[in-house]
């Protein structure tokens, strides 16, 4: 395949050469023109992104709620009452139609969480299993068993049925140590029965805006001292409400241990700091001190139009646009978190545009990243695998001049 004329992240143009799934080669502007090329002049040629952090078992219900819960505990809360009415073809058709709303905004890649617990059983692992299958061959799916309380005889339950999702074939181990009585238990046992099944970690980590509790420590701490499996932490807000010499030094250990964090800049801002109504915090984590001390970190949308986050789009750019705004990055390092960072994270190839690198690509229209960033247009071309998978045309029509001072519709 032959993508001629695109425009690249640096602002440089190149022909790029695709053979199988690799990138073959890149060659100066208009050396590929011809019958065969895919002309993308006008397109931005990006490493396409990937969705570390989804919840496509919740995706597509706000509007099942009259009111929408107003912060993190009462939308659980709502969800959880709300969770006992679904069947498993209710959840696997909301989340395929989510999934691939991602993969038409150019994510190839997602990883998403599903509850596992009573009131839901393993009815969202069941139907994420069966999306993940049916669509391997657009997208790759990753299935987290979420579950919570996990510690003790409370958590005896939650602990039988998250090995029952693995013994389904859920691919990480998910949970949230701080809504568990005792989150260095529930940590233990996530670490422990990843290792026993040869899974990775992604937990749920100190989504509050409680200062004092940082859990984020005794998950790096167990993770240095064994390194059997690959461990995420996603949202960890707390660490942005530490001291900037506190917050460097974790950051440093995060990175020592090999620790991935995932921010979720949207479902953050919508839901962290209700109650401080004077210089609110953001409620998203310490972005600079990480990326700083060389973390491996990853930028997620979250939510898809739920009782979470009710605006919640499966759009990766926006979730860059959020970390520009809200996280106050550079645009670069913004796209680089939902793209190779994301990918990174979810341990895949974290790619880019260069020979050699997997042709998991995203044409967007636009001349450059910031104006990419700006605009969110849907004007995209998705390529997985060197294979054009999507395309989304925006069409613009000006409307015709009917006489002075006024325009047909």
């Amino acid at each position: 395949m032959l993508l001629a004329n695109a425009t690249l992240a640096d602002g440089s143009r190149a022909d790029v050469r695709v053979e199988g799934d690799r990138i073959a080669a890149l060659h100066p502007p208009g050396e590929l023109a011809g019958p065969d090329a895919l002309d993308l002049a006008g397109y931005m040629l990006l490493a396409a992104p990937a969705e570390p952090h989804a919840h496509l078992d919740k995706a597509l219900t706000a509007d099942r709620v009259v009111v929408q819960a107003g912060d993190l505990m009462g939308a659980i809360d709502a969800w959880h009452e709300h969770r006992r009415t679904l069947d498993v073809g209710d959840i696997a058709r909301r989340a395929e139609a989510a999934a691939l709303v991602c993969l038409a905004r150019g994510s190839t890649a997602v990883r998403t969480h599903v509850d596992v617990g009573e009131g839901i059983e393993l009815r969202a692992a069941e139907a994420l299993v069966e999306v993940r299958e049916r669509l391997r061959p657009l997208m790759d799916i990753q299935v987290v068993a979420l579950s919570y309380p996990l510690a003790g005889d409370e958590g005896a339950g939650n602990r039988e049925l998250v090995r029952g999702a693995l013994d389904l074939g859920v691919d990480v181990v998910g949970g949230a140590p701080h809504i568990d009585a005792d989150p260095a238990a529930h940590i233990e046992f996530c670490l422990a029965v990843a290792a026993e099944y040869g899974r990775p970690v992604d937990l749920h980590m100190d989504e509050h805006m409680r200062a004092s509790s940082i859990d984020l420590v005794e998950l790096v701490r167990r993770s240095r001292d064994d390194r059997r499996t690959a461990v995420t932490a996603s949202h960890c807000v707390t660490l942005s409400l530490q001291a900037a010499d506190v917050q460097d030094r974790v950051a440093a250990d995060v990175a020592a241990a090999g620790v991935s964090v995932v921010s979720c800049p949207g479902t953050n801002l919508h839901l962290q700091a209700r109650d401080v109504r004077t210089a609110t915090p953001r409620g998203i984590t310490a972005l600079r001190a990480l990326v700083d001390a060389g973390a491996t970190v990853a930028g997620g949308g979250d939510n898809v139009q739920d009782f979470f986050h009710p605006l919640g789009c499966g759009d990766a750019l926006q979730t860059a646009a959020l970390l520009v705004l809200g996280g106050q990055l550079d645009i670069p390092t913004a796209y680089a978190l939902v793209s190779t960072g994301a990918r990174a994270a979810m341990g895949l190839p974290a790619g880019g545009i260069a020979p050699g690198e997997p042709a998991e690509l995203v044409a967007v229209a636009g001349g450059s990243l910031q104006e990419v960033l700006a605009t969110v247009t849907e004007d995209r071309l998705v390529f997985r695998r060197g294979e054009l998978v999507e395309r989304t045309r925006v069409v613009h029509e000006p409307a015709q001049p009917r006489h002075e001072g006024g325009f047909d519709a």
